[in-house]
């Protein structure tokens, strides 16, 4: 399916809004049933990796289903999206990651702006969000390469895992952090310690991508002429 500039956009910034709903709303609604924090962070996990296998499959088509910056850079970089375009997916992300964050705090009748407290801080959890990143960006890389059929159950799957075996509980995404700062939640991170995260974040990236182009290459022809006498 081709579809113009502003559909793809407005499905970025769809995605990316329902996505941070999801994040921020599964929080409130575990924060309010349960005291119980690694059951309410198991009822954070399973809606966000549900979401992303429905945004993905159904919004993939349109616009590539980014919802997330820092893979928006790598494929800029890849030369697979004009610079020009990558700015104006990163926007639409960003907006849609904050009307998310107002949605979900209009449907739990709080305050629409609410900044969070919560300290998310210290070199532990900027190696987690490093490596949350790295392997969210290798996975959608090289599941383009051998299954991109499967890419949305691939990310759905490993964000998931990544949840438990990150000790940031795997952010994995600059707009999203972003949205999460403005929701003094369960979900939010205090807006100090948002620059942090997003260099770890983009730091992952980059080297997933580096990574992924060395080790997924095309294998080289081998030549079948006869070697010079």
């Amino acid at each position: 399916m081709s579809a113009d500039l502003s559909r793809r956009l407005a499905a970025e910034a769809l995605g990316t809004a329902m996505l941070v709903a999801t994040v921020v709303g599964s929080g409130i609604m575990a924060d309010r049933l349960t005291h119980d924090v690694a059951l309410a962070l198991l009822c954070n996990t399973l809606p966000t990796g549900a979401i992303l296998i429905v945004l993905i499959t159904i919004l993939g088509p349109i616009s590539g289903a980014h919802f997330n910056p820092a893979v928006t850079l790598v494929f800029s970089l890849r030369h697979q999206l004009a610079r020009d375009v990558a700015l104006t997916y990163v926007a639409a992300q960003l907006a849609g990651g904050i009307l998310g964050t107002l949605t979900a705090h209009a449907m739990f009748d709080m305050p629409l702006f609410s900044l969070s407290t919560t300290v998310r801080s210290g070199s532990g959890l900027w190696i987690a969000e490093a490596v949350a990143t790295f392997g969210l960006v290798f996975t959608i890389l090289a599941g383009i390469r051998f299954r991109a059929d499967a890419i949305p159950w691939l990310v759905g799957l490993y964000i998931v895992a990544a949840y438990w075996f990150t000790a940031s509980t795997s952010f994995a995404n600059p707009a999203v952090a972003v949205a999460r700062a403005l929701s003094n939640t369960f979900a939010g991170i205090r807006p100090l310690d948002v620059p942090a995260f997003i260099a770890a974040q983009l730091a992952g990236a980059l080297l997933a991508m580096a990574l992924a182009g060395w080790l997924l290459a095309e294998p080289q022809a081998i030549a079948n002429e006869e070697p010079a006498e």
